[in-house]
Parts: structure tokens; sequence; C-alpha cells
């Protein structure tokens, strides 16, 4: 069992990152990876927010809706479930990291439509995981997010001053970039032969 959840903990983070992988997310990735410290904090909010959603959103399709056969609600009820607890990571940073709550601005509440969350919860109940197996999952997916925006955010921030050609510079660099880092990831899951 801890051999599983270890493949699922480093497949999730690493193999199948949802930004990279499976381009999900790619609105908060691209948007609030301008410095390291705003995407840590982006990072730490989808950490919270996934895994959290993850373990509730089992539980709650597990005991509820299957048990009362109303699993046509599962969307609705996920995306009630992220809502709330995105609420409570905004009231959180607006009453104790006022600064990070201002850098994050319109992108934390975009956390409730992010897709990777949804995705997350939705993937999950789909290849019918336990309730310990979809909070490995949840947490390892948030953590292959957050590697990834920070990943981003080092590189945005080295390479901010660089002489780029006028066709290269801003968007398309930060999209070659992503790009890069997609290949970088994708190593990850290439077995040698």
């Amino acid at each position: 069992m801890a051999n599983t959840l270890f493949l699922v903990l480093i497949s999730t983070a690493l193999i199948n990152n949802v930004v990279l992988s499976q381009f999900l997310g790619i609105c908060p990735f691209l948007g609030v990876s301008k410095n390291v410290k705003t995407a840590a904090g982006m990072g730490g909010a989808v950490i919270f927010v996934i895994t959290l959603s993850s373990m509730v959103a089992s539980l709650l399709y597990t005991k509820i809706l299957v048990k009362f056969n109303l699993t046509y609600l599962k969307t609705i009820v996920f995306i009630m479930v992220i809502a709330f607890l995105v609420q409570l990571v905004e009231l959180f940073l607006k009453k104790f990291v006022p600064p990070l709550y201002k850098a994050l601005g319109v992108y934390l509440p975009l956390i409730t439509t992010n897709c990777a969350v949804l995705g997350v919860a939705l993937t999950n109940v789909q290849k019918d995981f336990n309730f310990v197996t979809s909070l490995v999952a949840g947490f390892g997916t948030s953590v292959g997010f957050c590697i990834a925006i920070v990943i981003m955010a080092g590189i945005r921030e080295k390479t901010e001053k660089n002489d780029f050609p006028s066709a290269f510079k801003g968007t398309p660099a930060v999209l070659l970039t992503a790009c890069l880092m997609s290949i970088a990831f994708y190593g990850f899951g290439v077995l040698p032969k």
C-alpha cells in the first residue's frame, strides 16, 4: 500500500504534472508567475484547496452521492466544496497576510474556477480512488502545480532583463519557457530501454 501511495504521489507531482502534462490551471500558472514570492503564495493556496477538496469530495461522493444514488450531482457538489475552501483561503490571507492577498489579486478567487482543482476531484472519482489515495493524489497534484509555478517564476525573474528579440518579448517568451518546461517534465515519464 505504501509503495502504491508513493507512486501516486510521484506520478501526480512530476510525471503527470497538472500544468505541464495535462495543461490544467494554465491561467494562474501564467498570470501569477511573475515573481517567486507571489508564485509560492499561490502554490500554497492551491495545495490547501486541492488537498482539502480531494478529501472532502471523496467523502461526499462515497458517503452521500453514491449511497443515495445522486452521483449525477458530483460536479455541482465538488464546485461548491471548492468555492467554500477558496473563500476560507481568501479570508485567511486577507486577515493574516494582506500583502500576499493583494499580490494574488484576481487570481485568488479564480482558484474556484481553476480547472485543475475540479479536475483532480473528478479524476479521483473516475479512477475510483479510496479516501487515502484521493488525499495523496490531491496533495501530489497540488505540489506539482506549486513546483511548476515556482520554477516558472524563477525563470521569469532571471530572464526579465535579458535582451530578447522584440518578437519574443513578453507572452511569447513565457509560452516558450512553459513549452520547454513541459518537455523537461515529460522526461520524468520516459523509461529507459
